[in-house]
Formats: structure tokens, sequence, C-alpha cells
């Protein structure tokens, strides 16, 4: 059963609703998902080489005191989920078209899932600017990918216009904000979902599937 999950690997809570599905589906090793990560640019419109992040938080929040209106609640999810985010750590906000784009090359080689999970650590609680192609290439080889090859589809334009393509595709669809779930591509489910809510989904369509 296909669960697509569209999410930007800057979106604090495409993290922290990941750790709260994968608690299920670690409970449930049997589960019937078959999970497929699709690209959403939360900054579609960020300047290729990024922006510092100081001036990026100023622009959309209008400065210190409104980001820390806006990650107060981020901040106690994640904590509520067990993850320890420093934002402290990170400098640059990136645009994500090169990291959607690797995503989409490691789900070619069945690694699409812990590449996810490279670029969330590596960009919330390490700070790396997951904009650069050395950091991409770095977090790919940690995710089981082939470096160099990576290098070299990064320094080309491989694949661009269709992760473009599939962002504007899932507005289309009706894709607003992330993370956004839809299961079995009917039933869909948006902002991080408690993971009482997935186990209480994998037993109802386990016995679906079963």
């Amino acid at each position: 059963m296909r669960l697509e999950i569209y999410a930007d690997p800057v979106c604090p809570w495409c993290l922290i609703g990941k750790a709260l599905l994968d608690r299920a589906l670690e409970a449930a090793p049997e589960h019937p998902f078959l999970v497929e990560w699709h690209p959403f640019q939360l900054n579609p419109e960020m300047p290729a080489e990024g922006m510092d992040r100081h001036r990026y938080l100023e622009a959309k929040f209008g400065g210190r005191e409104g980001a820390m209106a806006a990650y107060g609640p981020v901040l106690e999810a994640a904590e509520a989920a067990g993850l320890a985010l420093d934002f402290g750590a990170i400098s640059r906000t990136p645009n994500t078209l090169d990291a959607h784009r690797l995503i989409h090359w490691a789900g070619l080689e069945g690694r699409q899932t812990p590449m996810v999970a490279a670029l969330f650590r590596g960009y919330f609680q390490e700070g790396r600017d997951i904009g650069a192609p050395a950091v991409l290439a770095d977090l790919s080889a940690e995710a089981g990918l082939d470096r160099d090859l990576v290098v070299r589809l990064l320094a080309s334009e491989a694949d661009r216009d269709d992760i473009r393509a599939r962002d504007a595709g899932a507005r289309a669809r009706g894709i607003r904000a992330v993370p956004t779930f839809i299961l079995a591509e009917t039933y869909v489910m948006s902002g991080a979902q408690p993971t009482a809510l997935w186990a209480q989904v994998i037993a109802e369509t386990a016995g679906v599937t079963g």
C-alpha cells in the first residue's frame, strides 16, 4: 500500500512527522506501507545559493521575536518526539532543489528514506548547508549512494525540470503545506500526525491487505 509523503528537508514539521511515523513503523515491522517521498519546496523562489539564515528569518517573521514565536511550538513538538534540533547551528537557509534531486536519485536505488534521514540530520542537527554540492555529496555517501556519481549528477541539469514539474503537480493536486501524507492515493493527512494515529492506521490497513 503506497504511502506518499510530500516534504521538504528544511521543514522542521516534516522531520517531526517522520519521527512520529517511524516510531509506529518500527513497532509494526510487518506494516503494509510502501513509503515514497515526493518534492515540495517551501521556498521555491529561494536564490540558488541560498540565503543568510538571519536575513531569511528577518524577512519571513519580521525579526527575532517573530521567529521565536514561530519556532517555539516546533521546539516543543520536537522535544516531545525525542528530537534534539540545533537551530543555532544553521547559518544558511538553502534552496532545496538539489536536495530533492538527491532524494529522487536515492529512490532509484532503494535508499530514499535513508537519504531523507541524512538530509534532516545534516540540516537540523548538524547545521550543514544542504544546498552546497559538496555537503550533498557527503550526505549521499552517508546514505549509501555513490558519492562520485552524485557529484557528477549535481554538476549537471539532470532531473531539475522533473523535480520542478513534480512540485508544481503537487500544488495542482491541492497540496499547500508539508508534510502531507497520501495513503493509497485516496486518504490525505496534513501535518505531523501522532504515533498513536499511525498505529491505528497500520492496524486497520493490515486487516484490509491481509
